[in-house]
């Protein structure tokens, strides 16, 4: 993918940035280009979708590692796709390391004498996806189409492994156990042990004529897609899980579950703390000291608030029930709107000389703080 930008390029952060580091470039950037600051720049909705296609993958351990390591096609969503496991992982076979342990101690690794029947109903493994969400998103709840990969049994052979008109067969090496006894020389003197069967593998079946489509396994990895609800509320890293959606089961057992991983992606006005919301908004001299009403931006559209005569800055401003709903509840937290005092610049002649006379016509008594300071400098010194 040569056309793509590098996802560090995009944030301006170097590639040894830490998460705070790369949280705090992507909060800059969507602030900069969010499309509501930004009414109908296409050049910036460009760029925000780039910032949150960066945060995505940068934000992600795996995904970072992928990406450090094989740039853009380490991220693909058909990359490594083809491995085996519930996640993509890498299946073992000790061989003949696993009958010598059997041998010792009584089967495998920590494994009873026993080998379990091959034919038995099993449950599929579970699996798992990162769902992305936005901050209104996670706040608001909402319907979101997840893509994810699984093991199922095989279109074409119906999961026998076999091609079209034909059936598989009783293996003829284990007779349709699926384990053979094999005999060891150890130091110990010979010593007779169970494994699966190499012929099928444990299956207890034989394929002459294999299912191409499957190879003859019976099983395909897919990508599915599924529309799953987002309660309203969920937070950061938690997860939901979508049973029966995992792997199919074998011989009949129960499919896994579908683990969601949510992330969301920071607000560039909004931070949650729990189920409250905080943001700051900048205030003029003016409206300080006199006292004002303003619009503020909550999750349901702005709205106006009273600042008292005197305000300070860092004073906070509560409005009750406009944070995040309550997972399973009706409940809402609380929005808290912290006042910042923004001092004018590029002041005009006439502008300072008012500002002069201002502050020529007030006092200490106008200014507690300042007075209480003085104060102490008195009994200081």
């Amino acid at each position: 993918m040569p056309d793509k930008r590098d996802y560090y390029d995009i944030l301006g952060v170097d590639r040894g940035a830490s998460d705070d580091e790369i949280k705090k470039a992507y909060r800059q950037a969507a602030k900069k280009y969010h499309p509501d600051l930004n009414p109908g720049d296409k050049a910036a909705e460009t760029s925000f979708k780039e910032a949150n296609e960066a945060y995505e993958v940068l934000s992600d351990k795996d995904k970072r590692g992928r990406y450090d390591q094989f740039g853009h096609a380490g991220v693909d969503p058909n990359y490594g796709a083809g491995a085996g496991g519930a996640g993509g992982g890498i299946n073992v076979d000790f061989g003949d390391l696993g009958d010598i342990f059997s041998s010792f101690f009584g089967g495998g690794f920590g494994g009873s004498g026993r080998q379990a029947n091959p034919n038995a109903p099993r449950r599929g493994s579970d699996t798992s996806v990162t769902l992305n969400l936005s901050f209104e998103e996670a706040a608001k709840g909402c319907v979101k189409t997840v893509n994810a990969t699984r093991i199922e049994a095989c279109g074409d052979c119906g999961g026998s492994g076999a091609a079209k008109g034909s059936i598989p067969k009783t293996c003829a090496a284990c007779n349709g156990t699926g384990q053979v006894r094999v005999t060891q020389r150890t130091p110990f003197g010979a010593m007779q042990t169970q494994k699966v069967c190499d012929v099928c593998r444990g299956s207890g079946k034989s394929v002459d004529n294999p299912c191409k489509a499957c190879a003859g396994k019976g099983r395909v990895r897919r990508t599915h897609s599924q529309d799953v609800n987002i309660p309203a509320g969920i937070d950061d890293g938690q997860i939901l899980n979508v049973r029966g959606s995992g792997d199919t089961g074998q011989n009949g057992g129960p499919n896994g579950d579908l683990h969601i991983h949510v992330s969301v992606r920071p607000h560039p006005i909004f931070e949650r703390d729990g189920y409250d919301v905080h943001c700051e908004i900048p205030i003029t001299f003016a409206q300080a000291a006199l006292g004002a009403e303003i619009a503020v931006p909550t999750l349901d559209g702005q709205k106006k608030i009273a600042v008292h005569e005197g305000a300070q800055p860092g004073d906070v401003l509560k409005l009750k029930g406009n944070g995040i709903k309550r997972l399973h509840s009706e409940e809402k937290g609380n929005q808290y709107i912290h006042l910042m005092l923004e001092v004018p610049r590029n002041l005009s002649d006439r502008q300072k000389t008012l500002l002069r006379e201002f502050d020529a016509a007030t006092d200490e008594k106008n200014y507690k703080k300042r007075k209480g300071f003085f104060d102490k400098l008195k009994d200081m010194f």
